[in-house]
């Protein structure tokens, strides 16, 4: 029943992207150029930035590099940055950010806390990691941004409000405890 109604889905146009999911992974590898055209240029960006910095404004892909301010912005990062700076650098701090929402869980007295706080930065780290990922050619391009990085609508909004989230559960370990709900009440003694 389950494959029929996915059928007749794909028959009323109701999941169109389906078929560009499936030529990514189908062209995934391949040496077409034609195919792989952000990626080649990607691979091109990578390898001229070497391993030590060019500089801000020395890389040239941004020219011929489709989308290198959103897509493949990694590429574009270690074409200026180098792969040590730029490349290991940025891929260290969307590490501490991970250890930091760690630590933040591992101090919040309420689990819901703790299970928001590291789901929303295991979530950010991820996104990262896997445009990281597309932009050195190990995964089919996927169109993830990368989070706080990449120029973005809705990504920036949504990374925005899932940092406020964290930030939000961070800041209960500032405040004092809750005293116990025990109220004392003065005593009536009697006279």
């Amino acid at each position: 029943m389950l494959l029929i109604m996915v059928n007749e889905a794909f028959d009323l146009g109701v999941l169109p992207r389906v078929e560009t999911w499936e030529k990514r992974i189908s062209s995934f590898g391949e040496v077409d150029s034609d195919a792989n055209y952000q990626v080649e240029h990607a691979k091109i960006a990578i390898a001229s930035g070497g391993l030590l910095p060019n500089g801000p404004g020395s890389g040239a892909s941004r020219n011929w590099l489709p989308h290198p301010y959103s897509d493949m912005i990694y590429a574009f990062i270690i074409e200026e940055y180098g792969s040590i700076l730029g490349g290991l650098g940025l891929l260290l701090l969307y590490l501490i950010l991970l250890f930091r929402a760690v630590r933040i869980a591992g101090r919040v007295e309420k689990p819901f806390g703790a299970l928001v706080a590291v789901g929303l930065s295991l979530m950010l780290v991820l996104q990262a990691m896997i445009n990281m990922a597309v932009a050195v050619n190990l995964v089919p391009v996927t169109g993830q941004p990368l989070p706080l990085v990449s120029m973005g609508g809705t990504s920036v909004w949504f990374t925005c409000l899932a940092i406020g989230i964290v930030l939000s559960v961070s800041r209960s370990l500032d405040e004092p405890s809750t005293p116990s709900t025990d109220v004392k009440r003065p005593s009536t003694a009697a006279a």
